[in-house]
């Protein structure tokens, strides 16, 4: 609807203001008294009265008013953030001197100096949790540690070199020793290297997962990849392996690098084979294969590569073919390896049970006949969520992958109809997220791991992350077990990743920045599933607009550049991403084998943003047309 200046009249704008200001002074007291209790903190006093009031402000539909304001060139109220109470006086003011009254009721105090005051304290705030800011940037820069992290020390003094700002160790893997190494490795790093760098241990809460899946059959598949015309682009490789350990077929490392399968072989026979010669055998289809040896790794370990694809078994015979000696030939059996795990495939309208046994997941039954008759399952990592469940709910996989509903709960679990999959099918493995959107699952904040984990965090970290909080009561939880161990002043992130976290934002920003240097973490992996995906960009725009007017730091997370941190090549939609996460306080990248250009590209995006736009106000900087 377009307006114009004969639509409304000064005065009628200036009470209407006037009116607005009223109902958000109240709302503030009202909240205010709530919170007081729960501010312990001295210096987020004024943070939490600018919240309270932008809380009252928000309760309104001002879309109307908002272009009446701005059709006179007044403040529209849309940046109003960080000083909510402040912006509706300045426009009092004004308002109240173009309809003469000679005598405003309200003395505006110096509105620059005011507005400098409340955008300090956001900053303020960072630092205190997040560290200063580097020289030429205002974001901070977040890197989750890899595994290797805890072996490979040039690796995380990389990471700081080329700009991580706070390193993000994931409680929900490894253990306590690999966390202290990492630790050890950031803070010689930070030594070296002359530049800080916190550590944030995230505590892995009430994360609901997919439990273990039994083991497939035991066949090692050497793959080859094609082009269209059926040559070789990359042959299969495999690790021939005297060691002594099972082996194993080719997977990714936890830096996203491919690692070779791995075959197990006796020492004596391996020792003869020599790079150039080739080993004949017949796989499990009874197809005639030779691989090639491109070279050895070691006395105990020779890598080889084949052209075709080939399924070996745990027996395979191996005949050694000598390029140079013709005497040297010699004959082996392949060893035991570890299989891999079964393939659990669902289709849409497939029938799945989740089971309230922790037993291993399987794959669906089919008789001859090729009618299921025994369908697949797997089991979930915490037996208390069915006590929640309801049929009709909806259920996620795997980060959204894959949809289901409930048809029914029985003694055995809970079954889902598969609702969504590609056409050509899902695997469901171990480990994968569940999220039940429609259910109200109330679980412990924190569970025996997690309270061990924060044992270490509390002795190698500055910050702790708190997945899953719904609710104030899960700060407060949290804050106890910091005081109970001595650490009442360490840091704190929310991660917000659920309706109710989304709802109940403003409590918990007071309860845990009213005690504790804070931050609020958008998860946006979990949050999507979550809220649902069309949801996601209103409400990621919220949460940044809610911790502005509490002027509490910002870290946006989950898929930042995953492409390039993958594969090396951004998709577009992930610069633009990139480029809106530079009015956060921190962004956070994921590991992965190319982490290094991320973060470059990353620095190079955020650097140039930062000068175009400023929180909502866009920068007006000179362009070169």
């Amino acid at each position: 609807m377009a307006y114009t200046r004969a639509s409304f009249n000064l005065r009628e704008l200036l009470e209407a203001v006037q009116v607005l200001r009223a109902s958000v002074n109240e709302t503030q007291r009202t909240l205010l008294r709530k919170w007081r209790p729960h501010l312990k903190n001295r210096t987020f006093i004024s943070s939490a009265t600018n919240l309270a009031a932008y809380v009252g402000l928000r309760r309104h539909d001002l879309r109307t008013l908002q272009q009446q304001l701005a059709m006179l060139g007044l403040s529209s109220l849309g940046r109003c953030e960080a000083h909510v109470l402040l912006t509706l006086d300045s426009v009092i003011h004004v308002l109240q001197h173009m309809v003469g009254d000679v005598r405003p009721s309200r003395h505006v105090p110096n509105s620059a100096r005011a507005i400098g005051r409340d955008e300090a304290l956001l900053k303020r705030h960072t630092s205190l949790l997040l560290g200063d800011a580097p020289q030429k940037r205002w974001t901070r820069f977040m890197v989750t540690l890899p595994s290797e992290a805890a072996e490979e020390y040039l690796y995380v003094r990389d990471l700081l070199v080329r700009g991580m700002d706070c390193a993000r160790i994931n409680c929900a893997h490894d253990n306590d020793a690999a966390w202290r190494k990492m630790a050890e490795h950031v803070r010689h790093a930070e030594r070296e290297t002359g530049r800080p760098c916190k550590i944030m241990m995230d505590l892995a809460g009430p994360k609901l997962r997919t439990a273990f899946v039994a083991a497939g059959p035991a066949v090692l598949h050497l793959g080859v990849k094609r082009d269209e015309r059926g040559g070789v682009l990359q042959p299969g490789q495999v690790i021939l392996d005297a060691s002594g350990a099972p082996g194993c077929g080719a997977a990714v490392n936890k830096i996203g690098q491919r690692v070779p399968a791995r075959l197990s072989v006796p020492a004596a026979w391996l020792d003869k084979v020599k790079a150039g010669d080739s080993i004949l055998f017949e796989d499990l289809r009874k197809r005639e294969h030779r691989l090639v040896v491109a070279e050895r790794l070691s006395p105990i370990e020779v890598l080889a590569t084949c052209e075709a694809g080939a399924y070996i078994g745990i027996g395979t015979k191996l005949w050694h073919q000598s390029k140079r000696d013709k005497g040297a030939d010699a004959t082996a059996v392949s060893g035991d390896f570890i299989p891999p795990p079964a393939r659990i495939r669902v289709f849409q309208d497939d029938l799945l049970l989740l089971t309230r046994e922790d037993i291993a997941g399987k794959p669906e039954k089919r008789n001859a006949a090729g009618k299921v008759v025994k369908p697949a399952h797997i089991s979930c990592s915490e037996a208390g969520v069915f006590n929640f469940l309801k049929a009709g709910n909806k259920v996620w996989i795997d980060d959204g992958r894959i949809g289901a509903v409930i048809e029914k709960l029985d003694k055995r679990g809970a079954w889902l109809r598969i609702t969504r999959a590609r056409q050509q099918g899902e695997t469901i493995g171990a480990e994968k997220g569940l999220n039940f959107p429609d259910s109200k699952i109330a679980l412990p904040i924190l569970n025996d791991d997690d309270l061990n984990a924060l044992d270490c965090a509390v002795e190698i970290a500055d910050i702790v992350g708190l997945s899953f909080v719904q609710s104030a009561e899960d700060m407060d939880r949290l804050s106890a077990e910091l005081q109970a161990r001595g650490k009442q002043d360490m840091g704190i992130v929310a991660k917000i990743e659920t309706p109710a976290g989304v709802k109940n934002l403003p409590e918990i920003i007071v309860h845990g920045a009213g005690r504790h240097p804070f931050g609020v973490m958008i998860a946006r992996g979990d949050l999507a599933v979550e809220i649902g995906y069309d949801r996601l960009a209103e409400i990621q725009e919220e949460i940044l607009w809610l911790c502005e007017a509490a002027h509490v730091p910002v870290i946006w997370a989950t898929q930042v550049l995953e492409s390039m941190v993958k594969q090396d090549i951004p998709s577009r939609a992930e610069i633009t991403d990139a480029a809106m996460a530079e009015r956060a306080e921190c962004v956070m990248l994921n590991k992965g084998p190319y982490i290094f250009n991320a973060l470059d590209v990353l620095d190079s995006v955020v650097s140039r943003m930062q000068h175009h736009q400023l929180k909502k106000t866009a920068q007006f900087r000179a362009l070169h047309w």
